[in-house]
């Protein structure tokens, strides 16, 4: 006869373990100690076998007779119910060790460790502020695409399109790494595609306007910073360069014999030559004596051994009067070159883009070697910094502007 609930209540234990039979292969064991323990009988391969599920009255009758149909309906599929109950195990084992964050994690170690510390922080930051707070403790397998989307909710309430579409691509990134390592089967990141609107693109301050730009150099001439500081100031329009590279440059790197400053770009991870114009090297000389005993050209406050601070620029534009929002930021000297090198003195664009080291290639689809057009830059770089000193010569020198007059 079929089990009832006042009889499974009513099963005393005995001197030895007996059973009470359900039907279609379940039973209850009860142990001469007082347990009552589920059991499915079936046969496998030909094979009695016996599976475990669960104890009374902790699995009620209805749902001991539900496993019991769900593991009749497994047998019916040529599978072996405790081969699979010990796979699920394994697999919700395995889920809860690879977690989004323990996964995000080992890619952010493994794949940003040779980018520069200001992107491993951002990343990092990236991660940490939107991403683990929903998404952190979740098995990596088991995340979706709506799930994804949700951590940007805030961003895009406060209008930061930009870094919402970064925490996307964020995302997908650690999904690839997933599926790479067999964590993960589905990546949800590209069926976001549309999902947000598109970033407004903004692009850094810079004076484009010759005056207003011969009045910036004669401000930087009279800057009154740290030695450091000004030496990097007036350096920054005379090179094509980033404020990054600039801030990174080593003594290592440069060549005084053939007037050249050789670095790998950390952006597009291309080696890459700087010409040195006079004016360029008469700065970087008056730097010797101050750093050249340690690794930096334009060394930290602290210690010489980390380079200068990377919102030193901007400060100093800043102190000097100079709205860093609207007129001018250090990335901003290389908008100025590019379009008064084109407009004022007719540089060569191919020499510009070379000088500026971007991502470009060749017809053949190279990359461009670093010494690609190094004869003619060595020109256009000398003529650039001759130019600058006539903008500067051009007027009657002002002193810079006060934070008080913008």
């Amino acid at each position: 006869m079929a089990l009832t609930d006042t009889a499974l209540r009513n099963a005393k234990p005995k001197e030895s373990d007996y059973t009470i039979t359900d039907g279609q292969g379940l039973s209850i064991l009860i142990s001469s100690k007082g347990g009552k323990w589920w059991r499915f009988r079936y046969r496998y391969l030909g094979k009695p076998k016996l599976i475990s599920l669960g104890t009374y009255p902790e699995v009620s009758l209805l749902q001991a007779r539900a496993r019991r149909d769900q593991a009749r309906a497994l047998v019916a599929e040529g599978i072996d119910p405790n081969q699979h109950k010990q796979e699920e195990k394994q697999k919700a084992k395995f889920e809860a060790s690879n977690t989004f964050k323990a996964v995000a994690d080992d890619w952010h170690a493994l794949h940003n460790k040779n980018k520069s510390e200001r992107h491993q922080q951002r990343v990092k930051r990236w991660l940490e502020f939107y991403l683990y707070p929903s998404l952190g403790n979740k098995p990596i397998s088991t995340i979706t695409a709506p799930m994804v989307l949700e951590t940007t909710a805030t961003l895009q309430k406060q209008g930061k399109l930009e870094t919402a579409h970064r925490i996307i691509q964020t995302t997908g990134q650690v999904f690839r790494y997933a599926i790479q390592k067999g964590f993960a089967s589905y990546n949800p990141a590209p069926d976001l595609k549309g999902a947000l609107p598109p970033p407004v693109v903004k692009n850094m301050a810079a004076i484009i306007e010759p005056k207003d730009f011969a009045q910036l150099l004669r401000s930087i001439d009279s800057y009154q910073g740290t030695l450091t500081v000004q030496c990097a100031l007036k350096l920054a329009p005379l090179l094509f360069q980033r404020i990054g590279e600039l801030r990174h440059m080593r003594w290592a790197d440069l060549d005084f014999e053939n007037n050249e400053w050789r670095y790998l770009v950390t952006k597009t991870k291309t080696q890459h030559i700087v010409p040195l114009s006079r004016q360029a090297l008469a700065i970087i000389e008056s730097m010797r004596q101050y750093s050249s005993h340690g690794l930096y050209v334009f060394p930290g406050g602290r210690t010489h051994e980390r380079p200068m601070s990377e919102n030193a620029i901007n400060a100093a534009l800043r102190s000097m009067g100079y709205d860093t929002q609207t007129e001018i930021t250090g990335h901003g000297f290389r908008a100025i070159a590019q379009t008064l090198g084109m407009q004022e003195l007719e540089l060569d664009a191919k020499h510009i883009e070379r000088q500026l080291a971007h991502a470009v290639a060749n017809p053949l689809g190279t990359a461009y070697e670093r010494a690609q057009f190094l004869k003619a830059r060595k020109v256009m770089m000398q003529k650039w910094a001759d130019y600058l000193d006539e903008l500067k010569a051009g007027a009657k020198i002002v002193p810079f502007k006060t934070a008080e007059t913008v």
